[in-house]
């Protein structure tokens, strides 16, 4: 392994070349905050709380407390190392350059491929309020506006998503106030649910409970944007710690919550839960005039704040892969602070899913979608192995850097491998995440394979 990894500076790091640092605490804090509200909460939970029921509650709590550890340990190791390679950086630190190489390009795939069908669903909103027009043209006319907002100063991104994250915190604190004042009976014109909707908690047993709690720990997908983005920071190691912090609190009021709202407000074998979506189900049913509607334009910005961040973080992910010497160098060329060419390739890789979701649906985009169906836990995984290997070194060489540190470590730390390992069990289990579950491994084994080779090539050099 070569010495650099061993230390505070990334392999390949030059001196004259580096991001901006146009991200003000307001815009790292935001982004957090919002980072919580993702896409995955407002469109992906309707078919959880449909397989799952009232346990969906249950679901979410034990992801929710899987994903707490997993920022933790992540926000350990971004505090002591800030790099906008985040958990590519610190597996290749503290494992080698081929875990770096598998984490960061795989995660890659992943967020390029993110960034087409996060267009599709926000031209498909889009689509349904303007009959008749079609839809790749509105993922098109997105894919422009945020890449424009991408090859520009990252202050424009950290705006952008600051009123992005802003609409969304604010619209799920009010649906979630709205939803108490029924429950507790004192919202003018409704009456209250009671436990009438929460009677038959277990639906379809524990088969329904597993496929609630696989959908609900790929709905926290998007969290570690926040580390990704805080090397841009004014000041990454406050700005990393703040956002660790608060992320227990985050998620039990945004996901748990909510979704708890939501069970107990509306039967969940509704047809509109999955059709409108839980949180346009809930607010129909208490008859709110307009309010539906609305919440669907929340779920619009959700979708191209979920877009944009996703552009950033694929551009910055390149970035540092390219300059720790593990990717084409064009990739890692700067332009005013921002990897410009990145952020190109990004959109366009993004938009070939999207042409492909309408060319080849039914064999090459589904070979797509199924390749990056477990990326998410190959990413945790990473993130958890490297933290036991560097929080050792990291307090012999330089104990300083422990602004956050992991609850109970090694304990919990072992706790969340064996977590994952589970859900890794369980998606093994169920034909449709088994098909999944085998291609990311494939395409993970052999970017694992091509790292190996290409850090054996460097070091016969």
């Amino acid at each position: 392994m070569p010495s650099s990894t061993k230390t505070g500076t990334p392999p390949q790091q030059r001196a004259g070349d580096s991001l901006s640092h146009g991200l003000k605490q307001r815009h790292l804090s935001m982004i957090a905050l919002g980072g919580v509200i993702g896409a995955g909460l407002f469109v992906g939970s309707g078919a959880g709380i449909a397989a799952a029921g009232p346990s969906i509650v249950i679901a979410y709590t034990v992801s929710g407390l899987l994903v707490m550890l997993v920022m933790r340990m992540l926000g350990e190791m971004s505090a002591a190392y800030p790099s906008s390679g985040s958990f590519s950086a610190h597996a290749e630190r503290a494992i080698g350059p081929w875990a770096g190489f598998a984490a960061g390009w795989s995660f890659w795939i992943l967020l390029c491929t993110a960034v087409g069908l996060e267009g599709i669903g926000a031209a498909h909103i889009v689509s349904g309020w303007l009959p008749g027009t079609p839809e790749w043209l509105w993922v098109a006319l997105f894919m422009v506006v945020f890449c424009g907002t991408n090859l520009a100063a990252v202050k424009n991104f950290g705006e952008f998503e600051f009123w992005f994250a802003a609409l969304k915190v604010g619209a799920i604190s009010l649906f979630l106030v709205l939803g108490v004042l029924a429950i507790a009976g004192v919202l003018p014109g409704t009456d209250a649910p009671g436990a009438s909707n929460l009677t038959d908690f277990l639906p379809h047993g524990s088969n329904g409970l597993i496929i609630g709690l696989l959908a609900s720990v790929f709905a926290y997908g998007g969290l570690e944007t926040v580390t990704i983005a805080a090397a841009e920071s004014e000041d990454p190691v406050k700005g990393v710690a703040s956002a660790v912090r608060t992320a227990m609190w985050r998620i039990a009021l945004f996901y748990i919550g909510s979704m708890a709202v939501v069970v107990t407000l509306v039967p969940w074998d509704s047809e509109e839960v999955v059709a409108k979506g839980p949180y346009v189900a809930a607010l129909d049913h208490l008859g709110i005039p307009g309010a539906g509607q609305l919440m669907n334009v929340v779920v619009l910005v959700a979708l191209l704040s979920a877009m944009n961040a996703n552009i950033y973080g694929s551009s910055r992910i390149a970035y540092s892969l390219v300059q720790r010497g593990q990717g084409p160098r064009a990739l890692g060329r700067l332009s005013g602070g921002v990897p410009r060419i990145a952020v190109l390739v990004s959109c366009v890789l993004g938009f070939v899913c999207v042409l492909l979701s309408y060319w080849r649906p039914d064999d090459v985009f589904k070979w797509l979608l199924n390749m990056i169906g477990a990326v998410i836990l190959v990413v945790w995984i990473f993130i958890a192995v490297s933290q036991l290997l560097l929080r050792r070194r990291i307090e012999r060489e330089a104990p300083e850097r422990l602004v956050v540190r992991m609850w109970a470590f090694p304990y919990l730390t072992w706790v969340a491998l064996a977590g994952m390992v589970a859900i890794f069990v369980l998606m093994a289990r169920q034909p449709d995440t088994r098909v999944q579950l085998y291609s990311t491994g494939a395409m993970t084994l052999a970017l694992a394979a091509a790292g190996y080779g290409w850090q054996r090539a460097r070091a016969v050099r």
